[in-house]
């Protein structure tokens, strides 16, 4: 049985999708953080304005922990980790904190996911369509 290596995520890709998210949000006129992960979690890039809320840049590298832990954008997260929900207890189960706030998606190629995108900083809907533009600029 032959396996089909996939590329993984380079700093080049990391350096697109972080250009592409911050472009999409200063057309909107929003300041955002943005992070990149490989698949493995670790960073590849980064980027925090000094104008963006402070807090932003911790947010956008857990939305982006999220994403790829769970192989999911986190918009679509929110009602797992609801009392009752799917998810409730795993933030407790992981070694990391997770956020279930939109922003954080997960990036594949091939089918496989290769690593993550996150996006703090403005309000839920438009990190996650940052976020979402920036993956769609890499396919």
């Amino acid at each position: 049985m032959s396996t089909t290596a996939v590329a993984p995520l380079t700093t080049e890709d990391a350096e697109l999708l972080v250009a592409t998210a911050r472009r999409a949000a200063e057309e909107a006129g929003v300041t955002v953080s943005v992070t990149v992960l490989d698949a493995g979690g670790h960073l590849l890039a980064f980027r925090r304005d000094d104008r963006a809320v402070l807090i932003s840049g911790e947010t956008s590298t857990r939305k982006a922990y999220t994403a790829l832990q769970l192989n999911a954008p986190t918009a679509g997260l929110v009602a797992a980790v609801q009392p009752g929900g799917l998810f409730h207890t795993l933030p407790t189960a992981l070694d990391r904190p997770l956020l279930f706030i939109a922003g954080g998606v997960p990036v594949h190629r091939d089918g496989r996911l290769i690593g993550a995108i996150g996006v703090g900083g403005g309000a839920p809907e438009q990190d996650h369509g940052f976020a979402t533009a920036a993956v769609q600029a890499l396919a």
